[in-house]
């Protein structure tokens, strides 16, 4: 059984189905495409089903060519469907795994998913979990609703755990040349799943267990998160002892060894930093066990929102007015620049706050045109234009999302009071004293 599976990937014969079509399924199912393989894609959500169907692409690095050579060529599919899951002999789980509100795994999308794949198994299937979870979910919770049909793991069907490590927008890597982890329950799961992934990405890495790649991803994004919570907190030190944080990370950055540069921000954004790390935070309770680093950095990170809301209101201050009545101009809602992923981004929680405190308050984001109900935040606003008479009518732009559209010369130019964020503007000149870095 392990040959014939094993075979039909090597023969790029095999049928590769991704459940999820977000910013890590749809991009890992145009690569399965782009290297031969026959692809079916599944999501619940029913629009983007269709855009699919059409040959067109909701993701803005995602370009819609793509989609369109593989229908085209009668290589791809998708449905909402899932009652066709059994016609994949790969099934790639990368659907979302947020927080509850007391931060909380939400595993409810991994083990509805895994139900269905249950109904619909069938022998020599392989069924891989990409999405982000706690140390022991793979083995603990997904075997057992997937064994429960019927099926032994290892001999009449495959499972595995490959974190997924996209960054989207990112130019230099993609999921072709990103290693990739791999693990799998059995020496036999770990045979075929990294058969499969050895035809989509130049290098593979196997791990000796899920709950080895499981703590890896998490360790890759704690890293991230610790350390960004540590330049943030040393930003707000060095504002107080009037120093710029900026060149003290290029000044530092000079040192060939032993330094690694972070760079401080408005707050986390993305559906991994500022959401992953409490998943093994949860879990460590379990062993009695308290992950202080982890809280703590997501203590500073968090604070982050209400730090540049802060640095906002002392310059209005000190400008002779108060926010109360004031016009805010928000410039990015993306969480990072020149993609349009406003997951967790922290534009939400600065726009919240800066409405609480009775600001009129405005956004432009040339790939965001209108603002979707988050987890937490619903606001109506569409992002308005950009030019000379709009930035001269508010009282104070923040620069929260430092997109290359962005013209910021300009912008500082135009404006009466500008908020960066991101260095932004980093260099202009500024005889008025406009520019407050926060």
């Amino acid at each position: 059984m392990v040959e014939k599976i094993i075979g039909s990937i090597n023969r790029f014969e095999a049928i590769i189905g991704i459940i999820g079509l977000g910013y890590v399924g749809l991009p890992l199912l145009l690569r399965f495409g782009e290297v031969g393989f026959n692809v079916l894609g599944f999501d619940v959500d029913s629009q983007k089903i269709n855009c699919l169907l059409k040959g067109k692409s909701y993701i803005k690095h995602v370009p819609s060519s793509k989609i369109k050579t593989l229908l085209d060529g009668k290589m791809a599919d998708f449905s909402h469907d899932f009652g066709r899951l059994s016609e994949a002999d790969c099934l790639l789980i990368c659907v979302p795994t947020p927080l509850t509100p007391h931060r909380q795994p939400d595993m409810r999308y991994v083990f509805n998913t895994a139900e269905q794949i249950g109904r619909t198994l069938r022998k020599s299937q392989l069924v891989v979990l990409e999405s982000t979870t706690y140390p022991g979910a793979t083995e603990e919770h997904l075997l057992p609703i997937l064994e429960k049909y019927g099926f032994k793991v290892g001999k009449d069907f495959f499972l595995a755990y490959s974190p997924e490590r996209e960054d989207p927008g990112n130019p230099h890597y993609h999921t072709g040349n990103i290693p990739k982890l791999v693990s799998g329950v059995t020496e036999r799961c770990l045979a075929v799943s990294r058969a499969l992934y050895e035809k989509i990405t130049e290098r593979v890495v196997t791990v000796s267990s899920p709950k080895v790649a499981e703590f890896a991803k998490l360790l890759e994004n704690i890293y991230r998160s610790v350390n960004i919570a540590l330049v943030n907190e040393m930003k707000v030190l060095a504002q107080r002892m009037g120093i710029d944080i900026w060149e003290v990370i290029d000044a530092a950055s000079t040192k060939p060894f032993g330094f690694t540069p972070f760079y401080p921000g408005p707050g986390l954004g993305g559906h991994c930093i500022p959401i992953d790390p409490f998943y093994l935070v949860w879990k460590a309770r379990e062993y009695d066990f308290t992950a202080r680093f982890i809280e703590l950095a997501g203590e500073v990170n968090v604070s982050m929102p209400r730090y540049v809301v802060d640095r906002l209101v002392k310059a209005l201050n000190d400008r002779g007015k108060c926010l109360k009545g004031s016009s805010v101009l928000v410039l990015g809602i993306a969480y990072k620049k020149d993609v349009d992923d406003d997951r967790e981004s922290p534009a939400y929680p600065i726009i919240d706050m800066l409405m609480e405190g009775g600001a009129k308050v405005s956004y432009h984001d040339p790939h965001i045109p209108e603002l979707r109900p988050t987890r937490k935040y619903d606001f109506t606003m569409k992002s308005i234009r950009l030019d000379e008479k709009t930035i001269s009518s508010f009282d104070a732009v923040i620069i929260v999302t430092d997109h290359s559209f962005y013209d910021f010369g300009f912008i500082v130019r135009h404006a009466k009071l500008v908020v960066d964020t991101r260095n932004a503007t980093k260099g202009l000149s500024d005889p008025y004293g406009k520019i407050v870095k926060a």
